[in-house]
């Protein structure tokens, strides 16, 4: 067991108000990815990493590792993300980078070599903020990243892609190299601390919990296109609003959300031609539906697909359905998730286990290598804003269940 879990999550914490003092202003956390914000953030994970005697690397996609020799070359990694959405919170993400580190710092403390070699990795623009790609430097590193995908993006301020991340030493052709090199540390697991960014551990009166995988996605854009014509002229019963049908779907897809008791959400509108006093003649809606059961997934598709030719047959539209993405649900490694509760439940007393809604960096390391995610909870379940937060004694009890997995996964 490592020396000292109380002393241990106190510094965690404290790294964490540092980084908080050294990358926030008035408005939140502002360490977008490739930024000279994100880099300051990188910088002070070079210094402390190599305080505690670690050997700090960045592969082809811009991701750190830091290494501890072990007794072993078999590899443990324990990480997440520095970079943030814009006026973000001072937890997502970061809370995991120095989680890792306190795992170094424990073996560096107690002057000692770890049976297996540890890690500790800061996953390169994990938020998809500037460029609209998330999980970069992890899908990069575990071989799904089409970097096709990314050339010639440009940001608000029309800046390439390409040219944004050779400011930061990363060269777009050898990007996918990321891939080899991790594949070169002879990792036999990855394990992830964050906080839940939701409100259901904050509601069922636990801490934390033990993440046994992530949702899955079915994200589209539907169309629905019906008739311009004027507000005063037209009766509402002649009337092929695209809006209504819109509106409408959306309330259905609340109700299949219930029945299956997942997510179906949306999140974008647009409504041409956007005038007050003109029947909307177009529609452009976003669906993302999420949760962990693969069949469910797909009922809840084939649901949506109803109840949007049912509302378009109501108001007299047409509905197109465009694809934006299908991920797969992930579940994580059976082992690592019996170490993962065992470790929450001799912290807290209590057994707690979930899946994640959003997408994270261990989804991409998870088919690749074992993985397991430990959260801990969002106080309101805020996430993604600068009144994120998580009292220090819940921050407290999430940093020692960790770091009891840590102990279990590098020593066993």
């Amino acid at each position: 067991m490592f020396y000292n879990l109380d002393e241990g999550a106190k510094r965690a914490i404290e790294d964490l108000k540092e980084l908080a003092e050294l990358t926030s202003d008035e408005k939140g956390a502002q360490r977008v990815a490739w930024t000279p914000e994100w880099q300051k953030a990188r910088d002070w994970f070079k210094v402390k990493a190599e305080e505690l005697g670690a050997v700090v690397t960045i592969d082809s996609a811009g991701n750190q590792w830091a290494k501890m020799e072990g007794e072993t070359e078999e590899a443990a990694a324990f990480g997440s993300h520095l970079d943030c959405v814009p006026n973000g919170g001072g937890l997502d993400g970061a809370l995991g980078v120095i989680g890792a580190l306190e795992v170094l710092r424990q073996y560096h403390r107690k002057g000692i070599k770890p049976k297996k070699t540890i890690y500790a990795v800061n996953w390169a623009d994990e938020e998809g903020a500037r460029f609209g790609y998330s999980c970069f430097g992890s899908s990069a590193a575990s071989g799904s990243l089409d970097i096709k995908e990314l050339m010639g993006r440009k940001d608000g301020n029309g800046v390439t892609f390409e040219e944004a991340v050779r400011m930061y030493d990363v060269e777009p052709e050898n990007i996918s190299d990321a891939h080899t090199q991790m594949k070169a540390r002879n990792l036999g697991s990855y394990l992830e601390l964050h906080i839940e960014q939701g409100p259901v551990l904050e509601n069922t009166g636990k801490d934390v919990a033990c993440v046994y995988g992530a949702a899955g996605v079915e994200r589209h854009s539907i169309e629905f296109t019906g008739q311009s014509s004027h507000a005063g002229s037209f009766p509402t019963r002649m009337r092929q609003d695209a809006f209504l049908a819109a509106a409408q779907s959306a309330l259905s897809f609340k109700e299949i959300a219930l029945k299956y008791d997942a997510v179906c959400t949306v999140g974008q509108v647009r409504v041409e031609p956007d005038v007050v006093t003109i029947v909307p003649g177009k529609c452009v809606i976003s669906l993302d539906q999420r949760t962990i059961d693969p069949v469910d997934l797909m009922k809840m598709h084939e649901e949506a697909q109803r109840v949007v030719d049912q509302a378009a047959k109501d108001h007299g539209v047409t509905a197109a359905w465009d694809k934006i993405c299908t991920v797969p649900p992930q579940l994580f490694d059976d082992h690592l998730i019996e170490l993962c509760k065992a470790a929450v439940e001799e912290e807290t007393a209590e057994p707690a286990n979930m899946y994640s809604g959003p997408l994270h960096d261990a989804v991409e390391m998870a088919t690749q290598v074992p993985t397991v995610m430990m959260f801990v909870m969002s106080e309101g379940g805020l996430s993604h804003c600068k009144q994120e937060h998580t009292p220090d004694k819940k921050l407290k009890a999430g940093v020692q269940a960790f770091l009891r997995l840590a102990d279990k996964v590098v020593n066993e």
